[in-house]
């Protein structure tokens, strides 16, 4: 009885896109589910070259779709669940709709251990572990627990790249089991320049999970990433495998890595811009050596990688590039800001940024915003020429703009995406750089789509 069920979840797929009305990466999946809650283990069970897992709270679009070139330039073509939906009913269409002989997931940091109970994937890829949408995931110490749980439960029989540079990620290596084949690799970033001043204040892992004394840190790269000791119980950080030993960072044009390697040293020449885009080629670039890609393959090809939507990409409207960055919590904004702030050092343009920034507090965001004042928005005071405020929080974060030290008058307020994008693009003077949450990027995507400017996505 399981074929009737797939043809008739295809089929409500189908008339979904043909209606307009989207939902064709997650409608399927859902009715599928509801006929066979057991459909994606049995899916899964059909991919003779397995399946991999990428998940974290930043990055694991970009790093899933990096891993996907890879994998492609290598003549593999996986099941993959690219549109983003990173729940069950995503990764259920996917596994639905497409033909291939491997998966590759990218799931949600709480949907996580019971996809992969399902699946049993041959690989994981735990990126980072940050505080988000404390209202939907809890404190991230709950997450962590639950991913030391499904790692105690699949060692042995599952490999892990995990994050050597965040605490919550690194910890979850030291089982006894994972010193068995096929055991961990751990990536991070070994060039102390790119170390920041101090500390930010969206700093989250403060304590060691095992004894509960406080990490030191010799450099922090990224939020809490970066290089620590416990200074009680030695759970210091791992020696990475897979490390970027040199970074030149080259503004919104990308940047140019080293990275050492177990299969050697190579060049990565990255066409996506910031730090977090190096950890996700870095976790990306590891995942692609456990699954037997050459080194050499597998640079080129996230070289030659287009931008995922809302992850830096740069589309042309009204005759004005808008290059759209996602935020969505006070590390990921903060990397952002940082990428920003040297662009405009690096285009040495005197008339400051143009901004439009989208804040919404709808369930898939979040309904605490509070987290906007935990970034560090004082890194635009003295660097903006004119920010545009949208999203059914505008006001708000206009009100958090000036608490940062930005004049009044370069501020302006206007709820509606499209009215306030129009009006942004049109008063910006060169670039406009897009900054919004989850679901007001879905709505730029749609609105985008509509007039032509970018190919739909359906979500």
């Amino acid at each position: 009885m399981f074929g009737p069920k797939l043809a008739l979840a295809r089929a409500t797929g189908a008339l979904s896109r043909r209606s307009g009305r989207g939902g064709g990466t997650t409608l399927p999946g859902r009715v599928l589910l509801r006929l066979a809650p057991d459909a994606i283990s049995r899916l899964g069970a059909q991919l003779q070259g397995g399946s991999v897992i990428v998940s974290a709270t930043n990055g694991k679009t970009t790093t899933a779709g990096m891993l996907a070139a890879a994998l492609q330039a290598a003549g593999r073509v996986p099941v993959h669940n690219r549109a983003g939906s990173n729940m069950t009913w995503g990764v259920a269409t996917a596994l639905l709709e497409q033909r291939g002989e491997e998966g590759l997931f990218e799931v949600d940091e709480a949907w996580l251990p019971r996809i992969a109970a399902e699946l049993k994937p041959r690989l994981i890829v735990l990126g980072n572990l940050f505080r988000d949408q404390l209202d939907r995931y809890g404190e991230l110490e709950h997450l962590a627990d639950e991913w030391a749980e499904l790692v105690a439960a699949l060692a042995g029989q599952t490999g892990f790249a995990l994050n050597a540079d965040d605490p919550l990620i690194a910890d979850l290596g030291r089982d006894r089991e994972l010193a068995r084949r096929p055991g961990v690799t751990y990536f991070g970033i070994d060039d102390p320049s790119q170390a920041l001043p101090e500390l930010q204040h969206a700093f989250d892992a403060k304590h060691c999970r095992r004894c509960g004394a406080p990490y030191v840190y010799e450099r922090a790269f990224v939020g809490h990433l970066g290089h620590y000791s416990c200074p009680r119980c030695h759970a210091d950080r791992p020696q990475a495998d897979v490390a970027a030993t040199r970074i030149d960072l080259e503004g919104m044009r990308g940047s140019r890595v080293t990275v050492r390697t177990p299969e050697g040293e190579t060049e990565l020449r990255l066409p996506l811009p910031g730090l977090y885009n190096v950890y996700n080629a870095l976790a990306a670039l590891t995942a692609a050596l456990r699954l037997g890609i050459p080194l050499e393959r597998a640079a080129t090809a996230l070289g030659e990688m287009e931008a995922v939507f809302g992850r830096v990409e740069t589309i042309e409207v009204d005759g004005k590039a808008v290059s759209i960055l996602l935020i969505k919590n006070p590390a990921g904004a903060n990397e952002v800001l940082r990428t920003l702030l040297l662009e405009a050092h690096v285009s040495g343009d005197p008339r400051g940024l143009d901004l439009w920034i989208a804040l919404n507090d709808r369930i898939a965001d979040g309904r605490d915003v509070s987290w906007v004042w935990d970034a560090d928005f004082e890194l635009l005071a003295g660097q903006v020429r004119h920010v545009a405020c949208a999203g059914t929080r505008a006001a708000e974060l206009a009100v958090r703009l000036k608490y940062a030290g930005l004049p009044p008058e370069t501020i302006t307020v206007e709820e509606a995406i499209d009215r306030s994008l129009d009006r942004a693009v049109a008063s910006a003077d060169g670039s406009l750089f897009a900054l919004p949450t989850y679901t007001a990027l879905l709505e730029l995507r749609n609105l985008l789509a509509k007039r032509g400017l970018a190919r739909r996505y359906w979500a």
